[in-house]
């Protein structure tokens, strides 16, 4: 080992961007990045541009390109995860919506064994600090953070119905999902600052990259974490030159800390040793702590997208038109506006589908144009869509590492469809939406539905859609999850710290206990927020204790 570093940070994406900033602050620590993905330059257009979002998913240079293992309950079909192949991690070619998830989602967590500083009180301070609402500060927003929000400011017409129209449904307005009250429809965040997109890189790590204290190194693939024994003392990692050949390097840490999602955080501890020692010791890898919790409880959020044709040109589809995305580019580069300044998922809101559940089970994002997240679009022009799934299925899975190579990805297993109750929210789920579609201020709009179609109708017809059609959000989580010293769980929630061993820590979205009723990014970045303070050993954020929107059961 040639270099020490006080810690050591596996992930440049969004919880390791954060977490450099946090812990390099102090100019005594010495703090080193390793991100196995290329750097976030400026001048790249792919990452930088809202509108450009469908470009880096699928790419080689920007998406790492995972798959699942058949999924027995989706018709044996392989699922596609796009995870982000660079500084800033998914936060450089994610949707950018941020959406914090309710309330009761931290009362949830807050509710299992040793969890109880997870609650919403705990959490909302770390929210507030790590964002600038451009709407405006208050008991639940914060105003002085380096996330800056902007609220979706469009104006098509689409938009405007389709708020309407769920106000025709029974559902209400609210001015903000992320503040007082989430349960309803309105125009969302996004972390779009002066159009362009702000990852968490931009936002946590550009600022201070000159720190003396602070080292980033990018293609850098970490292959384990080093130990005495239960003891960890540093970190192996390899780099590769122009040429492809690969050099391996070694680092001490005083800690480790493991920010690489919920698939790259469990296949590291596997690697290094720490899991299930079935699985370890038929690998031939040496067990340093048996700890069956890594890798499983994987959660995801499956969707798919409800699509009308339009009987109006008003649908942005002429922005897919190959001839004026030069001029689209133009207007962004030089402008920083027109439809390339924005990430289109401008309105939604959250509903619960049944009367069982006490909080919304249901998101729904509308887009004014009927397109799929890798840019393909239906025949026929103009359109517009919903996207809707289920926010917290019981469904379960795992990651499972096959080999001892590092750069062998794991075995991901959503099992998605895999309960009855899952299940029936999806059923209810497209005939929610379909509910919304059909009222009358779309009506001027409405050219008929053209996916799923007029000929799914009944129950099994909606779910074997969903087989055949459904894709991720791409929100996997819980696979190494916080909670008490047992079999079910990974990490120490007053800590960060992996169970049984010293000195490797957890933050990302795999130390999540359930997923959250929404997109993940934004309670991603407050876990990073508040497990900076408690590596640090700096006393939390006090609790603030605010009043929330709880629906009445009647």
């Amino acid at each position: 080992m040639t270099d020490r570093y006080d810690y050591v940070i596996v992930g440049g994406g969004s919880a390791g961007s954060a977490l450099a900033n946090r812990l390099s602050a102090d100019p005594g620590n010495r703090v080193l990045v390793l991100e196995a993905g290329r750097p976030d330059h400026r001048w790249d257009v792919f990452i930088h541009m809202p509108a450009a979002l469908m470009f880096p998913i699928g790419s080689r240079f920007y998406d790492w390109k995972y798959e699942s293992e058949p999924e027995p309950h989706m018709n044996g079909r392989r699922i596609y995860h796009a995870r982000g192949k660079v500084l800033g991690g998914s936060s450089s070619i994610n949707g950018m919506i941020f959406q914090r998830g309710n309330p009761l989602d931290y009362e949830r967590w807050a509710a299992d064994p040793g969890m109880g500083t997870w609650d919403y009180a705990h959490c909302l301070p770390y929210f507030k600090k790590m964002e600038t609402c451009l709407a405006g500060a208050d008991e639940f927003r914060g105003g002085n953070g380096p996330l800056e929000l902007e609220r979706g400011p469009s104006q098509n017409p689409l938009i405007d119905a389709f708020l309407a129209a769920t106000e025709q449904a029974g559902f209400p307005r609210t001015d903000d999902v992320n503040g007082y009250r989430q349960e309803g429809f309105a125009r969302f965040d996004r972390n779009v600052r002066r159009g362009r997109r702000l990852s968490a890189s931009k936002a946590y790590l550009w600022p201070i990259r000159q720190r003396s204290n602070l080292t980033i190194r990018t293609r850098a693939m970490v292959h384990r974490v080093l130990f005495d024994g239960t003891r960890a003392t540093g970190v192996e990692y390899s780099t590769r030159d122009v040429a492809g050949r690969r050099t391996i390097h070694t680092v001490r840490a005083g800690e480790v800390v493991l920010s690489g999602g919920a698939f790259n955080t469990p296949q590291v501890l596997q690697l290094s040793g720490v899991g299930d020692a079935a699985l370890l010791g038929s690998l031939g890898i040496p067990v340093v702590h048996d700890l069956p919790a890594v890798g499983q409880h994987l959660q995801d959020h499956l969707e798919v997208y409800v699509q009308h044709a339009c009987t109006q040109p008003v649908s942005l589809q002429p922005s897919l038109q190959m001839w004026r995305r030069p001029f689209i580019g133009a207007d962004w580069l030089f402008r920083r506006r027109g439809p390339g300044a924005s990430n289109h998922f401008e309105s939604g809101g959250f509903a619960r589908s049944n009367d069982d559940v006490a909080y919304p089970n249901l998101m729904f994002h509308f887009l004014p144009i009927a397109v799929r997240y890798d840019g393909s679009a239906p025949a026929g022009g103009h359109g517009y869509q919903v996207h809707i799934g289920p926010m917290y299925s019981n469904s379960e899975g795992s990651v499972t590492i096959t080999s001892t190579d590092p750069t062998v990805k794991p075995a991901l297993r959503f099992n998605y469809l895999s309960t009855p109750e899952d299940r029936r929210e999806w059923v209810e789920a497209i005939r929610l939406a379909r509910t919304i579609l059909g009222q009358q201020a779309m009506a001027p709009f409405d050219g008929g539905e053209t996916s799923p179609g007029p000929s799914v109708e009944s129950d099994e017809e909606i779910l074997e859609w969903v087989r055949r059609d459904g894709e991720t959000a791409l929100h996997p989580s819980c696979t190494c999850r916080m909670g008490a010293a047992d079999d079910s769980s990974v990490v120490d929630p007053l800590t960060m710290k992996v169970w049984g061993v010293d000195g490797v820590r957890v933050c990302d979205a795999s130390a999540m206990r359930y997923v959250t009723n929404g997109n993940i990014y934004a309670p991603v970045m407050m876990m990073a927020e508040k497990a900076a303070d408690l590596i640090l050993g700096n006393t939390p954020l006090p609790p603030e204790p605010v009043a929330f929107h709880r629906h009445q059961r009647a």
